[in-house]
């Protein structure tokens, strides 16, 4: 079965973060007076989005060993 759950939450992760760190660069910067100056939107939209790299690139790593484990071996055996 081909179902890899991580294709799914990796890209929901990384829209998130992409999404939540642009408001943190192009939002208003009187809302972070409040938090020491601290852009929490932004800092956690990079956040989201490695998290969300991250399972996309171990996703893609196990459909390629899945493929190769799948593909039938080449040369003769004795």
């Amino acid at each position: 079965m081909g179902l890899d759950i991580r294709y799914p939450i990796g890209w929901m992760f990384s829209l998130f973060g992409v999404i939540l760190a642009v408001f943190g660069l192009l939002g208003d910067k009187q809302i972070y007076a409040r938090s020491l100056g601290v852009n929490i939107n932004f800092d956690a939209g990079v956040g989201l989005l490695a998290f969300g790299i991250v399972m996309l690139l171990l996703a893609w790593r196990g459909s390629a060993k899945a493929k190769a484990k799948a593909a039938p071996q080449t040369g003769a055996k004795a």
